[in-house]
């Protein structure tokens, strides 16, 4: 295998976390991941160290790296957190709403729809994440931008976790609503309409599934 650089491990790993590949709690071994990309443990290290950075891994120490597995508590808080940010975000945009700005939106909602369509989940999840992304970058507001990717990274590992399909595909529908909602200046079913699908999204959460598990070689061969 040719050797790769640390940004490369880093998104091989990212993606075989998206995709179900890795699921959480299992454990990466350095030997393993450097005799994998064919490179040594220091950029293994290094790429270990960004995703902890990005909350995908946690490093424990004497014990080594795990893909991590955030609580129902954390889910939950992450999901409380989500709501007060994205209720004002949403009412904020919806007093700024442009042609614009509404033409960006509907491209993403369309390219969701094709993802959701084509069953193509890791391009789907991204998608549905990045709708949320996207409405803070079209304010201008690059500060409640990045505080969403961080937040949108945890939720990614607690839907890959608790989520379940069915659940998933209601997301692309409800934001098609809230950009329609939006178009028409109908600032309050705008708002209304986002609290609602972030609670639909944590209610999607089935907290009590078993997690299947995954061996490290396999996951990253696929």
């Amino acid at each position: 295998m040719e050797t790769s650089s640390t940004s490369q491990i880093v998104e091989s790993l990212t993606r075989a976390i998206v995709e179900h590949r890795l699921h959480p709690g299992t454990k990466l071994a350095e030997q393993k991941l450097a005799d994998h990309f064919g490179v040594s443990r220091t950029l293994v290290r290094q790429a270990l160290f960004q995703l902890s950075q990005n909350r995908l891994i946690r490093l424990e120490p004497a014990r080594g790296a795990f893909v991590a597995a955030p609580s129902v508590e954390e889910a939950k808080q992450v999901f409380a957190v989500r709501r007060m940010l994205e209720v004002e975000m949403t009412r904020a945009f919806a007093r700024q709403v442009s042609p614009a700005k509404l033409k960006a939106l509907r491209e993403h909602v369309a390219q969701e729809k094709q993802a959701v369509n084509n069953q193509d989940v890791p391009g789907r999840t991204e998608l549905l994440g990045d709708f949320h992304v996207r409405m803070a970058e079209l304010m201008g507001n690059e500060v409640l931008a990045e505080l969403l990717r961080d937040l949108i990274s945890r939720c990614a590992l607690i839907t890959l976790m608790y989520q379940s399909t069915a659940a998933a595909e209601h997301s692309n529908e409800e934001h098609a609503d809230i950009v329609k909602a939006l178009a028409a200046r109908d600032e309050e079913l705008a708002v209304r309409l986002m609290n609602e699908h972030l609670l639909h999204v944590e209610e999607g959460l089935t907290f009590d599934r078993k997690l299947p598990t995954n061996d490290l070689s396999l996951a990253l061969s696929s």
